[in-house]
């Protein structure tokens, strides 16, 4: 695993950055790539928060954890995405088979959601740019579930690649929204 850390407000010893990735690294096992652990630690209303999120080919996980203990915040991460893990991960493997956790990224399968120009009264407050790529409704709620989002937008493999988005609706069952072109 590659490992980047990142310290918000705090100043930590080497031994935190040390222990984070022994426990991060435990988590190893479950990917069949070398997987892309970015670690964010703040603190904030004496709290300590460790943000970590996990990529792994296609596959992201994220983990938000806040304790009065840094190293209990980082046993809390790493239990979280691991229980996350085993929780989807018959589920991975029966949907995705070979290449689950592998999946590349082609350049045209790259698409950007930056608004063109924001109106007077709008404010955006971020852009986020990801690549969308071909799925399935079912790897797309799986992927959603795995992010923690309430909605996922992908590109429908079943209906020749068109823009698609699940979302988690209030009754906890699932929706989609498709393109109708």
């Amino acid at each position: 695993m590659k490992f980047t850390f990142t310290n918000k407000k705090v100043e930590l010893p080497k031994a935190v950055h040390a222990y984070a990735e022994k426990k991060f690294g435990k988590l190893d096992r479950y990917f069949n790539t070398d997987a892309e652990v970015s670690i964010v630690f703040s603190v904030e209303k004496d709290l300590n928060r460790v943000e970590a999120t996990i990529r792994a080919g296609s596959l992201l996980i994220r983990a938000s954890e806040c304790t009065s203990d840094m190293y209990a915040s980082i046993d809390a991460a790493v239990s979280f995405i691991e229980r996350k893990l085993r929780k989807n991960k018959s589920r991975l493997e029966k949907r995705l088979r070979q290449g689950a956790f592998t999946r590349t990224v082609s350049p045209e399968d790259v698409s950007s959601f930056a608004p063109e120009s924001p109106e007077d009264e709008l404010s955006i407050v971020r852009t986020k740019r990801f690549p969308i790529k071909p799925m399935s409704c079912e790897e797309a709620v799986l992927q959603m579930n795995l992010l923690g989002h309430s909605f996922f937008a992908f590109k429908d493999e079943t209906n020749d690649g068109a823009f698609a988005v699940v979302y988690k609706r209030a009754s906890g069952d699932y929706g989609l929204i498709e393109d109708d072109d």
